[in-house]
């Protein structure tokens, strides 16, 4: 007999077109864009190395336009994000307590955000020299904005947008329905990590290579945790710094 009840636990069926829906909405879009741009870029005469990918581009020529346009792109980007803190509310507090968001160990928990920051971020750039020099990346341009008086702050947003879309999409919430699915830990991770490698390819091959690292890491760690607020500190770092810090060290690079 089907059941009105409305605390009834969602039928697998559901929890998949649930699923689905919040991907399409924002990084299994991502996904798809960049495998195709991928195929783009690996079939172009021009070679990979010699490529270049603009992470923050200007919107318009008009300094007005583009900070409209940069700030209605990041606050309509993290409707996804809204949308699984409502799948996942609770109505007793925590209300995210299945993400580990109940405001306790605060301190603990961004300390540990800024040592992942220290664990990956050097390995990360290493990655990358040496992926260029290997022509496994497109060059990229992290910091691509004109210089205007809110290009500092609008990079920020914008690496605060990639930080709550990623964690709490990728490890928060696919994390709590795949679970919920049946599915263990290191099948989640795989899985997990896997598409956050996936959206990363439009950087080519090494950005795949490393962002898949970084998923089955952060994935391990999560799964011993269950605590977001340390990835969501070391992604944000991470980003603010190649963000705002590029156009700084551009000058220098080969």
């Amino acid at each position: 007999m089907h059941s009105s009840d409305p605390t009834a636990a969602p039928s697998r069926a559901r929890i998949w077109w649930e699923i689905a829906i919040v991907l399409a909405l924002g990084l299994g879009e991502s996904a798809v864009y960049s495998i195709v741009q991928l195929a783009y870029r690996l079939t172009d005469s021009t070679p990979l190395a010699d490529q270049t990918t603009a992470l923050n581009p200007s919107r318009s020529d008009r300094e007005i336009f583009d900070l409209i346009y940069q700030v209605l792109g990041v606050a309509f980007s993290i409707v996804p994000v809204l949308l699984v803190c409502f799948l996942l509310w609770q109505a007793s507090r925590p209300h995210l307590g299945r993400l580990g968001l109940d405001g306790t160990r605060v301190g603990r928990d961004i300390g540990r955000g800024i040592l992942l920051v220290l664990a990956i971020g050097i390995p990360g750039i290493a990655l990358y020299v040496g992926g260029r020099m290997l022509g496994l990346f497109v060059a990229v341009n992290a910091g691509s904005l004109d210089n205007y008086w809110w290009t500092v702050p609008v990079l920020l947003l914008s690496a605060a947008r990639a930080a709550l879309m990623e964690e709490f999409v990728v490890l928060g919430y696919l994390f709590t329905r795949l679970k919920q699915l049946g599915w263990g830990i290191w099948p989640i991770i795989i899985a997990t990590s896997v598409l956050r490698a996936s959206y990363h390819l439009y950087q080519g091959p090494g950005a795949f290579i490393g962002n898949l690292a970084m998923g089955l890491l952060f994935g391990w760690l999560f799964a011993r945790t269950g605590r977001l607020m340390p990835f969501l500190v070391a992604h944000f770092l991470i980003d603010a710094v190649a963000f705002v810090g590029y156009p700084l060290v551009a000058p220098f690079l080969p």
